[in-house]
């Protein structure tokens, strides 16, 4: 009786000791390998897949835009994904130490990096409201007019609100159990609405075969070179690779998380959603269009709120349960955006000024609202032709998508490439700082195992990305000082105005950076886990 007495004691004293002993659990982290597929693809999933995927196929020829950019997924988006991922779990911090991590002098590229992610949701926030209202209009007897609504100053600002409240809510309540939790029911809730819809899209009718031909079947004669830079472009994007999403949803995973297969799924999911995109978007318009021969404008906007609500218009009631679904989906798909937007400035003040978590979404939410409230007007005085808050013929909204686009993340993503390829790793041997064999058997040491894919990985990062990251800029600059219009190409002063602001952006980014935070602690994750406790 007393050996059991004192076994118990002993078994008692031992529960005690490991619970002690036992690591800390990571409030702030993803759970599951699944959690954070789901989560990172539904931050890049999003309106570059459902609106600016479909826009760009439809200028560039069709099919052929479509195989270069599968390509393009592969041999830059995924090479580049790896890295970001790998920066933020090396870290296991936000993008400034992330960087700073690498090399010290270079935590300003974490700085460009938010501020490219805050930028994009000031006006994300504003379309994300558009898709709120034409969700909940679905089934009224009158269409969303788009041009009435855009200018209806009062509803844009309700539904824009609206929209950001919902991802405020998630975001708050953590990493595990807002985003995880969240994207684990919105991602499998929008690829089951998306197939759906391709299903009844191609079950249409007349001109449903013409979409389908037009969307599989190449003609590169048609796509050209800007084609090409227009293809590899939007699989840069559409992988929100630069805008630090990607590195802060990285530093939440553990070294159980295999990089490679998470990312290959990360991209397939991206890829996946916006190939369904395009085979509900092109049956659906040519089949209005066989019907009723009117064509439908297929740029931006005009083609996700504007020719699609004419589309389930013509289909009746079924058309209605059509548009709620389809509205629905795109809200789902933007408001993971967003939510991934918002985390990585998030993650930074919570980490940097040891803000709660509630109380750093509630004050980046007020600024973003207030920001997005000007830029909702200007989208509606340039569709109703007003003047007012409009930049030669540019809104609020396309002036700070040209900033991000064509400055602020194209150096984030260049710099992706040149940490990674260059930075990260000082060897002994200088021969060794080209060679890629080198840099291969590194990334193995530090857990990034890729397989047979290791060196090939290494070459790309180093070498090619680089160097297809610069081509891509450099024509993103041009397209912008040298617009290409019906006589060729011309000069745009307010073109080079909009690049010289995105420069003066990153200059004083850096400033802000070597005279404030180079030599300070700008946190990592165990603050915020430590506060949790």
């Amino acid at each position: 009786m007393i050996y059991h007495k004192n076994t118990n004691i002993r078994y008692r004293l031992k529960i005690v000791i490991r619970y002690i002993m036992k690591p800390m659990e990571k409030k702030n982290g993803f759970s599951s390998g699944i959690g954070f597929i789901l989560a990172t693809a539904g931050g890049s999933v999003g309106l570059g897949n459902l609106c600016s995927f479909p826009s760009k196929t439809q200028e560039n020829g069709g099919a052929a835009f479509v195989f270069v950019y599968i390509i393009s997924v592969i041999l830059l988006g995924l090479v580049l994904s790896i890295a970001e991922i790998f920066l933020g779990r090396r870290a296991k911090a936000n993008n400034v130490t992330a960087y700073q991590k690498v090399r010290k002098g270079l935590g300003w590229v974490g700085l460009v990096a938010m501020m490219g992610a805050i930028s994009i949701a000031f006006y994300y926030v504003v379309i994300g409201g558009f898709t709120v209202k034409y969700t909940l209009n679905s089934f009224a007897t009158t269409p969303t007019e788009l041009n009435a609504f855009a200018g209806n100053v009062g509803e844009v600002i309700l539904y824009s609100a609206i929209f950001l409240i919902l991802a405020i809510v998630i975001i708050s309540a953590g990493v595990k159990k807002g985003i995880e939790k969240a994207s684990i029911i919105l991602m499998p809730t929008l690829i089951v609405i998306l197939i759906g819809i391709v299903i009844y899209c191609l079950c249409l009718g007349p001109g449903v075969g013409d979409g389908l031909s037009f969307y599989l079947k190449p003609d590169f004669s048609k796509l050209g070179a800007k084609g090409i830079l227009s293809a590899m472009s939007q699989a840069f994007f559409s992988l929100s690779i630069g805008c630090g999403a990607l590195l802060t949803y990285g530093s939440y995973t553990g070294k159980e998380v295999n990089i490679g297969k998470s990312v290959i799924w990360i991209a397939f999911f991206d890829t996946f959603v916006a190939l369904l995109a395009g085979f509900i978007i092109f049956p659906a318009i040519y089949h209005y269009q066989a019907v009723t021969g009117e064509i439908l404008q297929s740029e931006g906007l005009f083609l996700l709120f504007q020719s699609m609500p004419l589309v389930f218009n013509t289909l009746g009631a079924g058309g209605q349960v059509l548009s709620f679904l389809f509205f629905g989906m795109v809200s789902i798909a933007a408001i993971t955006s967003l939510i991934s937007l918002v985390e990585v400035v998030a993650q930074y003040a919570i980490q940097r000024f040891r803000f709660s978590r509630k109380k750093a979404c509630i004050f980046i939410a007020l600024i973003t609202l207030l920001v997005s409230i000007p830029i909702g007007i200007s989208i509606g005085n340039d569709m109703n032709g007003r003047p007012a808050l409009v930049f030669d013929g540019n809104s609020l909204s396309d002036v700070f998508d040209r900033i991000v686009t064509s400055v602020l993340i194209p150096v984030g993503a260049l710099f992706v490439s040149l940490c990674f390829g260059w930075f990260i790793y000082k060897p002994e041997n200088k021969k060794d700082l080209f060679d890629f064999k080198y840099l291969g058997r590194k990334f193995q040491e530090e857990g990034l195992n890729l397989g047979k894919a290791n060196y090939v990985f290494a070459f790309m990062i180093k070498y090619i990305a680089p160097i297809l990251i610069l081509i891509i800029d450099i024509v993103g600059l041009l397209d912008n000082i040298f617009p290409n219009g019906t006589s060729g190409r011309t000069f745009s002063l307010s073109g080079l105005i909009i690049i010289l602001i995105g420069i003066a952006i990153v200059a004083i980014l850096i400033g802000i950076y070597f005279i404030f935070l180079k030599n300070k602690d700008n946190g990592t994750n165990e603050d915020e886990i430590l506060e949790a406790s």
